[in-house]
């Protein structure tokens, strides 16, 4: 099976344990603020290739992936989901640990037996939460946050599959003391919880726009110190214990 790759790098440190070659899938229907990789958006676009080539290109540096193994991120790799589930079948037959890297908006909740397949191979789900209020969440990238917290409890609380949390710090957007309070409290009711990274928002991925010819909506918002995403992190640590708390006195 085939499909379309934006890029590869063998060497990924920051996107699951160990170090991993991590393959950024190419498409996207969200359509973030702050998104620094733009031209993952489109996706039939950039390197058409099968699954034997990239665990190819894996096996090339095998020695070093010893404590870590596969991540697929983007762009979304569950836009290809039946590519990424050979491929994910394919690494775990080998004995690769498989991370997936996804904001869960394909997520069907109507139909959550369609990625059972898919999470039967995969051993932690790195889930970015973009905005915990729907309104917000809906003008920050276009979709609404209803699928993508469903999607949360699925993988979690319905499957056990280990997770991540990854949440943005944007200034006049997730910057809210309440709304992160409110963020921990849906974290907290997550059974297989096993990380939260609250990342400051950089503008990075400006130049690209430009390149692209596409208008950088934020423009006049300066990146966030990681000062500023610890104390946004302690906030929300806060929420989850208090949720933690609740569903203890029950």
């Amino acid at each position: 099976m085939q499909g379309y790759i934006h890029s590869t790098d063998s060497f990924g440190t920051v996107d699951g344990p160990g170090v991993r070659f991590v393959i950024f899938f190419q498409g996207c229907p969200m359509r973030c603020l702050y998104c620094h990789n733009p031209d993952t958006w489109k996706l039939n676009q950039n390197m058409l290739v099968s699954t034997e080539e990239l665990l190819n290109l894996y096996h090339h540096n095998e020695a070093f992936y010893k404590n870590g193994g596969i991540t697929a991120t983007g762009g979304e790799p569950m836009l290809q989901l039946d590519f990424l589930t050979e491929l994910f079948t394919k690494a775990k037959q080998e004995n690769i640990h498989t991370c997936l890297d996804t904001s869960g908006i394909c997520f069907n909740p109507e139909q959550p037996e369609l990625i059972d397949n898919l999470l039967a191979v995969t051993d932690l789900i790195m889930l970015d939460i973009k905005h915990i209020d729907d309104k917000k969440h809906k003008a920050l990238t276009g979709h609404s946050n209803q699928n993508i917290l469903a999607f949360a409890e699925y993988i979690s609380n319905q499957k056990n599959i280990p997770v991540w949390i990854r949440h943005v710090i944007l200034p006049e957007w997730t910057d809210n003391p309440e709304e992160q309070l409110e963020l921990g409290w849906f974290i907290g009711g997550l059974k297989t919880l096993k990380a939260l990274d609250c990342l400051p928002y950089h503008d990075m991925g400006k130049q690209k726009y430009q390149q692209l010819g596409i208008s950088y909506a934020l423009e006049n918002i300066k990146p966030v110190s990681p000062e500023i995403a610890l104390q946004a992190k302690q906030q929300i640590l806060k929420g989850i214990k208090k949720r933690l708390l609740a569903d203890y006195k029950k």
